[in-house]
């Protein structure tokens, strides 16, 4: 049996020497199985007491082999802990980084197969690179918010007591009506609240889901393309570049000179260098600070370590903004002068009772000594505290906060339409005040379309490559495959080529491949790269040393600005290909190329080479240092970056509303000149004193004083680094500026944080400069950025027109109940009919006004300062106006009203209430305007605001016409609701006639700091 057994397993584990390796995995998966299930089977016989053998074996056995057996000869879990604990020992005995690669089916130059199978089968086996959010905020949590509100809470305990006492004593049938309608109420304004709260919240958990969702470039099947990083799997094969955020936790390929920022795991903010011997182990979520590479990944989601701290934090996208916080204030400050009054009230209305000054429904006295039953006492005294809760509730205007939330959440859907994605909302609010804008050239002035559209040999143009000399032009094409980060594919030899890189890349690449004729592979396969000084935008220049494979000659390659490349060469090509000495006077003949070039709007870069001589080449190989000077110029390429439509209007449109643009950028100044002047920032008579260009060194070497002295006339900025760019938004700020700034690298990060908006670019941008940013430009264009600042005015002005209107109902509530109350002894609004009131002018009126469009009257203003007063005075004549004009019409008819329209003391009541209703009505319309007499204009265009309008009147006609139990009201006729309405519309001329009035400069209420 066991002889048997032997030469089974002999027989199957001889496999022949001739198979390939992952054959030989597959021969060894059939053993083991084979093997277990036959030890399986004579256990099961021997259990079973059975001596009798089978009598053939069978010549094959089904195999049930699962999918992930694909991976069977590396365990996943090990892998992951490898590359967490950073254990080398333990990467070596998988067979290295090659080894790891091997075993996850990945080719180190070509990526992963990547069809829908392979992408499906490594989800299954390793997971996708998701993690579970916390869960969301579900609709209760916004209704049990509502509740912990004590004005709330106390109406809610008067409504108790109300519905006890009226049920105990009217019966069920006729004493649920009054605490009944005051719960009815109550629960429409908690619903009211919870609803909009909680659409809020689900539009930032949408923006934030979006915010997430990086692009990513892998390789696939030898193919470069981008992928969201959620659709990353384990074994593809990531491209890193400066900026980008590490996508997944992996190992380190291939490139060169790469540093990764860990501090968003560690906390040490020192960069990590990562490479093949030492560190190969990069981490989810951390940053690449300097350098490019390639890396495998290892594991996704849950699996790292980024994701296991991710999946416990929610993003709270509800952080207070600044002017959230100065309304809280003002709503504090309104809140205690409410609470004043209320208080007056209730001390009025108690005395007033226990006095025997009040009667009941028969004209009898309420209070009359030891006669009077307990329960009546404690029924008058809930009634009167309600009246008193109930002004406190109109008196605290909860709407404005919720008015905000309702313009912001609006705004930020809207701008998400006009390529705009807000990160932080504060942002929103400070874009309407900014004063000037800093701004980036490449991508958002510009298309971002490069295209080479000159090149000189020497002194000379070159109109055909076919003239260039074939030395020369082989340096050239080696210069440009070797000294670059992009990339070349095609899928068969017919197709058209793919460029992938950044955009100088692309275009340079793109003339190498189609005019020069340059083959990549074959001269990446002839040298071997020893040392490369990856771009950055500080040095602006990239440069390789590298050996020729043929006969070991070591070369150094440098590509970079063209003025910065030339400092560096003492000698050039000229067209023949002989090379020329670069004294002073050949050196100011190709200074004069380059500006001829940059005049032109010609992005000029220049390419240098050197041999090293065969005595110094062990030094270089050792130190891999790249020489930097005594270089031999190959040539210099113009690259045409056409401005992008619209941007002259955008720029001209932000001037014209009090806004400074000035342009920063890193090429030099005739370049920079050329542009500004095209896009309008500049004025071609402007420049002439040479303070309106500046270079950033010369600004970076001014005294303090003499750049705040500067700093206003500057319009354009060039060779700047990002420590100019920082040093400029400091100045600006110290002068009184509120300032704006876009970028889209690394090195922007620092200015993009100390600006008081940071505007980073959704296409070009680096994940670190998004992460630092308030807004994201997904366009990459100027004509957004503009679109940003008409909207941030636009949440500003928005919130001012409901405030006005809010304040206006405040004010005359307030004044009406109080002196009704001190001098008649009753309030003539009953607590239905003021949270009605609250109703209205609350979330119906924050929904009305907070979701008007901008308008272009928004850009003839100058910017709103950071101090100046949230009500302005022009509010304040508006305001005061109108409230005037409804506490002398609502008093009249209070005093007076029944002996005017000889009419009873309920419908008296009626129609105070329906007028005051009414007034906050057309008084919307005259809010929509905080200046223009013409309040209709754009009306309609807002369906919401009309919808509103509608939903008011009708419900008001049903609170009136159909309520009277619930609304304590009586049914009205035609002339009534006729002189209703004429009293309330008169609130539009008179409206029309106040905008009339001027007002001076100084705030009305200078001394009180909201």
């Amino acid at each position: 049996m066991s002889n048997i057994l032997h030469v089974c397993i002999e027989s199957i584990l001889d496999a022949p020497a001739t198979l390939s390796k992952p054959n030989k995995r597959w021969h060894l998966a059939f053993a083991t199985i084979y093997c277990s299930r036959a030890l399986h089977s004579l256990l099961n016989k021997k259990n079973k007491k059975t001596s009798k053998l089978p009598l053939s074996t069978p010549s094959f056995v089904v195999l049930n082999v699962e999918r992930h057996l694909a991976f069977s000869n590396i365990e996943h879990k090990s892998l992951t802990e490898v590359v967490k604990k950073k254990n080398l020992d333990q990467l070596r005995e998988f067979g290295g980084v090659a080894g790891v690669a091997d075993a996850l089916k990945t080719d180190d130059k070509n990526g992963i197969h990547g069809d829908v199978e392979d992408i499906a089968r490594r989800q299954e086996v390793f997971g996708s690179n998701t993690y579970p959010r916390p869960p969301a905020k579900s609709f209760f949590y916004f209704v049990l918010e509502a509740f912990k509100d004590l004005t709330i809470l106390i109406l809610l305990a008067c409504a108790t007591l109300s519905l006890g006492f009226g049920i105990k004593e009217h019966g069920l049938k006729e004493g649920w009506y009054d605490g009944g309608s005051i719960f009815v109420a109550v629960f429409l304004v908690i619903s009211v609240s919870a609803v909009s709260n909680f659409r809020q919240n689900r539009q930032f958990e949408k923006l934030s889901k979006v915010s997430n969702n990086i692009k990513v470039e892998v390789v696939r099947d030898g193919h470069r393309q981008q992928i969201s990083i959620f659709e990353i799997v384990v074994g593809d094969v990531v491209c890193l570049k400066i900026g980008d955020q590490v996508a997944a936790d992996g190992l380190f390929l291939d490139g060169h000179s790469l540093q990764v920022d860990e501090s968003s795991m560690t906390g040490e903010s020192d960069h990590v260098e990562v490479n093949c011997h030492q560190n190969p182990f990069l981490f989810s979520g951390t940053k690449v600070a300097d350098g490019y590479g390639q890396m495998l990944v290892t594991s996704v989601g849950m699996d790292t370590t980024w994701g296991g701290m991710m999946s416990t934090i929610s993003r709270d996208l509800n952080e207070e903004t600044p002017l959230q916080a100065r309304l809280n204030k003002l709503t504090s400050s309104i809140g205690k002068v409410g609470l004043a009054v209320a208080f007056l009230v209730l001390v009025v209305l108690v005395v007033r009772y226990f006095t025997g000054n009040t009667e009941d429904e028969n004209g009898n006295q309420e209070f009359n000594g030891g006669k009077t039953k307990a329960n009546d006492i404690v029924n008058a005294m809930v009634r009167i505290i309600a009246a008193a809760v109930t002004i406190v509730v109109v008196a605290i205007p909860e709407g404005l906060p919720l008015a905000v939330t309702l313009t912001l959440a609006y705004s930020m859907k809207r701008m998400m339409a006009d390529q705009a994605m807000v990160r932080k909302l504060s942002a929103c609010e400070t874009m309407g005040s900014a004063t000037t804008i800093c701004t980036d050239k490449t991508g958002t002035l510009t298309l971002n379309q490069m295209k080479v559209t000159k090149y000189w040999l020497g002194k000379e143009p070159v109109e055909d490559s076919s003239s260039i000399d074939t030395h020369v032009l082989k340096l050239i094409q080696q210069g440009v495959a070797l000294n670059t980060t992009g990339s070349i594919y095609r899928a068969t030899s017919g197709s058209e080529f793919e460029f992938s890189g950044s955009p100088t890349e692309k275009a340079i690449l793109s003339w190498a491949v189609l005019e020069l004729g340059m083959d990549m592979e074959a001269i990446k396969q002839n040298y071997s790269i020893l040392h490369v000084e990856a771009f950055n935008s500080e040095k602006k220049r990239s440069g390789v040393l590298m050996r020729k494979k043929a006969d070991n000659k070591i070369h150094v390659h440098w590509k970079g600005a063209a003025e910065m490349i030339l400092a560096m060469c003492s000698s050039y090509y000229d067209a023949s290909g002989s090379i020329k000495c670069l004294d002073d006077g050949e050196r100011m003949t190709f200074e004069q190329i380059i500006e001829g070039m940059a005049a032109s709007s010609l992005r000029c870069i220049a390419f240098a080479h050197k041999q090293i001589p065969e005595e110094k080449q062990e030094i270089s190989e050792s130190r891999q240092k790249l020489k930097e000077d005594s270089l031999t110029l190959i040539g210099l390429v113009g690259i045409k970056d056409p401005c992008r439509p619209g941007v002259r209007k955008a720029v001209e449109d932000c001037q014209y509303a009090g806004v400074n643009v000035r342009m920063i950028t890193g090429d030099n100044v005739f370049t920079a000149r050329a542009i500004a002047t095209e896009c309008g920032i500049l004025r071609p008579d402007q420049d002439m004193n040479g303070e309106a260009v500046v270079e950033g060194e010369v600004f970076r070497n001014y005294t303090p004083e003499e750049r705040m002295e500067k700093v206003d006339k500057i319009r354009v900025m060039a060779r700047s680094s990002p420590f100019d760019k920082l040093l400029m938004v400091q100045c600006l700020k110290q002068k009184g500026h509120v300032v704006a700034v876009t970028g889209d690298g690394t090195n922007d990060a620092p200015a993009l944080k100390e600006a008081d908006i940071g505007l980073s670019m959704g296409i070009q941008g680096t994940e670190v400069a998004k992460e630092s940013s308030d807004i994201i430009i997904l366009d990459d264009n100027f004509a957004s950025v503009a679109t940003v600042l008409k909207w941030g005015r636009c949440v500003y002005n928005n919130i001012q027109k409901f405030i006005q209107f809010q304040l206006t109902v405040n004010v005359a509530a307030l004044v009406i109940n109080f002196v009704a109350a001190v001098s008649a002894g009753e309030v003539p609004l009953t607590a239905v009919q003021l949270l009605w009131v609250n109703l209205i002018m609350d979330t119906l009126g924050a929904l009305a006004l907070a979701t008007e469009k901008p308008t272009k009257e928004l850009m003839e203003k100058p910017p709103v300062g950071r101090t100046e007063p949230l009500i302005s005075n022009i509010m304040w004549r508006n305001l005061l106006a109108q409230a005037l004009y409804q506490i002398a019409i609502l008093l009249t008819l209070q005093f007076k009203g029944e002996s005017i329209f000889g009419v009873s003391e309920e419908v008296n009541d009626t129609l105070i209430f329906n007028t005051f209703v009414l007034c906050q009505v057309f008084n919307e319309f005259n809010a929509r305007k905080l200046e223009k007499k013409n309040v209709f204009k754009g009306l309609h265009k807002n369906k919401l605001f009309l919808g509103i309008i509608g939903i008011t009147i009708i419900l008001q006609v049903v609170m009136v016409e159909f309520l009277k139990k619930f609304a304590n009201t009586e049914r009205l006729n035609w002339g009534q609701w006729g002189v209703c309405i004429g009293i309330a519309a008169a609130s539009w001329p008179i409206g029309w006639v106040v905008k009339s009035i001027p007002v001076s400069e100084k705030p009305f209420l200078s001394y009180l700091k909201w």
